[in-house]
């Protein structure tokens, strides 16, 4: 929707990646000025074409939508980036068909690395439906000891310095430092800040943040790659669910 440049750099990965797997992407690029009914009629279409299996709604989308109403209009089944309060309710129990794809990005590079999230201390900075939220219960599911801290928490440093794992997903660039990662701690960089010089930058110091952790991930490099390869697998699923149905 509209002409946001950061999506558009990201739909044209998502459609190189599709390509790649031989996953077939058909693209809706809308004017800013959409109104809300044409929107949720194209939705409406989508959920009704057999070729389709899986719907995202590349956000954010200008502000006279409404995103929220958006997210539940997308079928359950073709949701692939988990986003409906169907598939985020199954998260919750651990009985889930797709997971947001930031966030099984961040468990399948933990997962491939040969780190045991199980009784360790993770920090998760952030609390946002899309990635915060999902991201503890996680670790949760993996057995970790999950704080999530956000712009209320009270000593963010000391909180941080606590974690064996962190996962930093707040959209401040380098707001975490070096000075606040425990020795050997494993660091995940969510963040994508662009600043001043364009120069891009995650949530954390890098520089700094490296010489104490154990692993960390750069930005942009990490994080980003993984997220595209979850929605490709959350897409290859739906597929096959749905063929097993028809």
């Amino acid at each position: 929707m509209g002409d946001d440049p950061a999506s558009r750099i990201y739909v044209n990965n998502k459609k190189k990646a599709c390509e790649y797997c031989g996953i077939e992407s058909f693209e809706y690029a809308m004017p800013a000025e959409t109104t809300h009914e044409e929107l949720m009629a194209l939705i409406e279409k989508l959920n009704n074409d057999d070729r389709v299996d899986g719907i995202l709604c590349q956000l954010p989308i200008p502000k006279h939508l409404d995103e929220k109403a958006v997210i539940n209009a997308i079928r359950p089944d073709k949701d692939v980036d988990a986003f409906h309060p169907a598939n985020v309710g199954k998260i919750m129990i651990g009985d889930y068909d797709f997971l947001p794809c930031t966030p099984a990005g961040v468990m399948e590079l933990i997962k491939e690395s040969g780190i045991d999230i199980s009784g360790k201390e993770c920090v998760v900075i952030g609390r946002s439906n899309i990635v915060g939220k999902p991201m503890a219960m996680l670790l949760l599911h993996a057995h970790g000891t999950v704080t999530i801290c956000h712009s209320r928490t009270k000593d963010l440093a000391e909180t941080v310095r606590r974690a064996d794992v962190v996962v930093a997903a707040v959209g401040v660039p380098e707001l975490i430092k070096g000075d606040m990662i425990k020795e050997g701690a494993v660091v995940i960089d969510v963040g994508m800040n662009r600043l001043a010089d364009k120069k891009l930058v995650g949530d954390v110091e890098f520089e700094s943040a490296a010489k104490k952790a154990s692993a960390i991930t750069p930005v942009p490099g990490g994080v980003g790659p993984m997220t595209i390869a979850m929605l490709m697998k959350n897409t290859v699923k739906a597929a096959l669910v749905h063929s097993e149905n028809k």
